[in-house]
């Protein structure tokens, strides 16, 4: 299957396993917040991961870890509006703008993002659907039990790969109704919102059984907790697993990898989809 994704902009990703660069514009997200709090050291860093290879760079202006504060919409517009401004004059890369609130989404494309990545599925804000019917902009729908602040509460599942293959399915097929084609909507399971680590290893085993609903998928494992839960290893040391992770994904159908470490995934799913 296909993985090339249209863009509103008319522009599409390339036919290979995409490599999504995170952008986090925020003080305290869990591996890298702090380090791009300025507009100029997030723009130098984003030339830096496109240069290293990424297809697309998703920006954030929100924290998402376990226990995160939620911000306000006018807070969250300033981290993330003036350092998409800055790529579209240097880039021309699809920009994926990670929030679950309808009037940051519209800013953000308007600014010229290409992409809406909802950690909500479209359940956070009424007008989101209506927002990417109305800009014809691709979705990333993603599962997640609960909210940040409560979501690593005991999660409990009876089948984990079922329940939220069939949650995505039920939210694509809302999307669909409210005008989003079909071929613009991204499945994501949520590796790490409201899952143990068990939950996360099943997820990953059966996510042929996700992809095989036709939409593409996909998985950011990038430096979580399950490595350190599986290695005992702090975030700072968990490369060479998320890169391991990643292509574990891809081989079970991942068309998109939501990464931190750029330059090394690129090179790993390179390698594999050179051999598969």
């Amino acid at each position: 299957m296909s993985n090339t994704i249209p863009l509103a902009s008319g522009k599409a990703f390339p036919s290979r396993p995409l490599v999504m660069g995170i952008l986090n514009c925020t003080p305290d997200s869990f591996f890298d917040g702090g380090r791009h709090d300025r507009p100029e050291d997030a723009l130098r860093f984003a030339l830096q991961m496109i240069e290293d290879g990424a297809d697309v760079l998703d920006l954030g202006g929100e924290s998402t870890r376990p226990g995160s504060r939620a911000v306000s919409v006018p807070e969250e517009m300033a981290r993330v509006l003036p350092v998409i401004e800055l790529l579209r004059r240097h880039s021309d890369v699809p920009l994926s703008i990670d929030t679950s609130k309808e009037e940051v989404a519209r800013a953000a494309l308007n600014a010229g993002a290409d992409i809406i990545n909802d950690i909500t599925a479209l359940t956070g804000s009424p007008k989101m659907a209506e927002l990417a019917a109305e800009k014809n902009a691709p979705v990333i729908l993603m599962h997640m039990r609960g909210l940040p602040q409560n979501m690593q509460d005991n999660p409990a599942y009876g089948n984990v790969t079922e329940e939220v293959c069939g949650y995505l399915l039920e939210q694509a097929r809302f999307a669909e109704s409210k005008g989003i084609a079909r071929d613009k909507i991204i499945l994501d399971p949520g590796f790490g919102f409201g899952k143990t680590f068990a939950h996360n290893c099943r997820l990953l085993r059966e996510l042929p059984q996700i992809r095989a609903h036709g939409y593409p998928v996909l998985v950011g494992v990038s430096r979580k907790s399950m490595i350190g839960h599986a290695l005992g290893l702090e975030k700072e040391d968990r490369l060479i697993p998320s890169v391991a992770l990643a292509v574990m994904a891809f081989e079970r159908g991942a068309g998109i990898l939501r990464v931190h470490d750029v330059k090394e995934t690129r090179q790993a799913l390179d390698m594999a989809a050179a051999v598969i």
